[in-house]
């Protein structure tokens, strides 16, 4: 069955009052410049439409929009508590083993310790294994590199985020 209307949650958040619609999309992204950007190009008239200014906004976000946007992240194999989207995106270390979360600890430490930042992927689907490696590979890359390695994977998991966020009930 093919529809012309948006999804129900996509009319929901084109509807929202501009401090409920802030509040939500700064639980998909904790960037300011983000959350404005994609205020401004209201009302959405599909999913892909929404997704197209979250990819611009991701592109245009500076060094200091990208550290507000990280900051909003928990380290990979600590989801914050009472946080059920960084839980569901770190299911793969959920049954992770001590040596695992362990190697993921200090992997973690050690790539703020040179990148001044959490070590940001786009967790969903991937294993603990998958994710160590991933930090392992991406330590040596330079912050250049990093930087837009990093916004790609907030890309992703701000796509992501915003999929739940408009699907229908």
């Amino acid at each position: 069955m093919t529809s012309t209307s948006p999804p129900a949650g996509l009319t929901r958040l084109n509807a929202l009052e501009e401090s409920a619609a802030r509040a939500v999309l700064h639980e998909a992204c904790a960037c300011t410049a983000w959350v404005d950007r994609l205020l401004a190009a209201r009302p959405y008239a599909t999913v892909d439409a929404l997704h197209a200014a979250s990819d611009a906004a991701v592109s245009g976000l500076t060094e200091a929009d990208l550290r507000e946007a990280m900051a909003g992240h928990p380290p990979i194999g600590r989801p914050r508590p009472g946080d059920p989207a960084s839980a569901r995106e770190q299911r793969g270390m959920a049954g992770a083993s001590g040596e695992l979360r362990t190697d993921m600890l200090e992997l973690n430490l050690a790539y703020q310790e040179k990148f001044g930042h959490v070590f940001l992927i786009c967790a969903t689907g991937r294993t603990g294994e998958q994710m160590r490696d991933a930090v392992r590979e991406r330590i040596g890359n330079a912050p250049e590199r990093e930087r837009e390695i990093v916004r790609t994977e907030l890309g992703k998991i701000n796509r992501i985020r915003l999929a739940r966020l408009v699907e229908d009930d």
